[in-house]
């Protein structure tokens, strides 16, 4: 606030405005003193690679953000925007389409929250941002930092997803709500009710966005945006765009912002190692891992919900503490395994595909695909488990000699 003081009072030269003098205004407590008021959590003080320290320099501060919104960023524990954000958040507060690709776990979601929290009006009644997720898990995860951000601002954060109450979702939208952040399919079912209101809309967020426009999605994300206004801004995210993404953008984002900071494909801070095994030396070789590594959490990948379900027994069976989730449990169960692993209660969690896209959590160093990924794509998203925000991590892939077919004829000339 002082700096935009100086700025404005270096920059008039015609008669002066009546008031206090800029460096009244720096001096006043209530404008300088509120740093020292934040509840900090503990600096982070673990190396962290140039995937986020390569910025400009650039603080939270220069994008002249709400005070109450600077408060929550701080008190989150972000000191300084990285280079997603620092890209896309001047951008978006232009109101501007963004197409935006950067690696996993680089700061991705606040690159979007920030500036959709920014923009609202909190004494509009009206939802004015819409948050699109492919996931139920990744929903409540970024429901939770828009909640974390905002908390100094009133602003009203809702979640919905399948799986879930339809009737408490429709008695929630009766109540205000400034931000919604869900699955395609429910906020579809939930406009077409005519329950959630879109028409004041100004901003769709859609994060993983290639997923989004896969088939099971891309026909409930072009009727949603039927209900937006015309001048709605779009905002796209992902680490990975493939080619079919160019026909949506053609059609609903004419000239987009791009933003392309993917000059390698996975994060400096993982360490990949590729192990050659039959497929009945895979729970011997995950037992060894087990013993030899320094595991804080580890994500263990399947191909099928019923290995998931063989190989968390197993691992039981071999005395490490050991969760699972898969897309045919229950929402509830689903919820308490996802609540119960992010908070440590086990180290050790085996999952389907469900869990490759936007789980953020920082304690998992360790990721093993104990059955390895059929497309590219599903690689680069399920090792960006590990390595989180530029700290170390280790991919471990467990590969039979009929992963190999796969590797030659789909994953090198997809990656080439």
């Amino acid at each position: 606030w002082l700096r935009r003081n100086q700025i404005n009072a270096a920059g008039t030269s015609g008669p002066k405005v009546v008031g206090p003098p800029p460096a009244a205004v720096g001096n006043d407590p209530s404008s300088q003193d509120w740093k020292a008021q934040l509840k900090l959590p503990p600096a982070d003080t673990r190396f962290r690679t140039e995937d986020v320290t390569a910025t400009k320099g650039n603080e939270f501060e220069d994008y002249f953000l709400k005070r109450e919104l600077l408060m929550g960023i701080y008190e989150k524990g972000f000191e300084n925007p990285s280079p997603i954000q620092e890209e896309s958040i001047p951008i978006a507060l232009t109101g501007s389409d963004i197409l935006a690709r950067a690696k996993n776990g680089t700061g991705k979601t606040a690159a979007f929250c920030i500036p959709a929290l920014e923009k609202i009006d909190q004494d509009k009644n009206a939802i004015q941002v819409v948050i699109v997720v492919p996931t139920r898990e990744l929903a409540l995860q970024t429901s939770q930092v828009c909640k974390e951000l905002g908390k100094h601002l009133k602003i009203q954060v809702m979640v919905t997803t399948g799986g879930t109450s339809l009737k408490d979702d429709i008695v929630r939208l009766y109540q205000p709500v400034h931000l919604l952040v869900g699955t395609p399919g429910r906020i579809l079912d939930l406009t077409k009710k005519g329950v959630c209101i879109l028409k004041d809309c100004s901003m769709l967020v859609m994060d993983e966005a290639d997923k989004l426009l896969s088939p099971e999605f891309q026909p409930s994300i072009e009727q949603l945006i039927r209900y937006l206004p015309a001048s709605r801004q779009i905002l796209m995210f992902s680490a990975t765009f493939p080619v079919t993404v160019k026909e949506f953008k053609d059609k609903y984002l004419p000239k987009p912002y791009v933003i392309n900071l993917m000059d390698e494909l996975t994060l400096k801070g993982i360490t990949q190692f590729y192990a050659f095994v039959e497929e009945r030396q895979k729970v011997h070789c995950l037992n060894t891992l087990f013993s030899k590594l320094q595991i804080n959490q580890s994500i263990i990948f399947c191909n099928s919900v019923n290995r998931v379900e063989l190989l968390a027994k197993k691992i039981t069976e071999l005395g490490y503490s050991c969760f699972y989730i898969h897309a045919k449990m229950l929402q509830d169960h689903r919820n308490r395994v996802f609540h119960d692993f992010r908070n440590g209660a086990c180290r050790n969690l085996v999952c389907t595909d469900l869990f490759t896209r936007g789980i953020d959590i920082q304690a998992v160093n360790v990721v093993i695909n104990f059955d390895f990924p059929k497309s590219s794509e599903t690689y680069l998203h399920r090792v960006g488990r590990s390595g989180r925000f530029g700290h170390l991590g280790l991919a471990v892939n467990l590969i039979t000699y009929e992963d190999r077919f796969n590797l030659y004829a789909h994953f090198l000339p997809q990656i080439s």
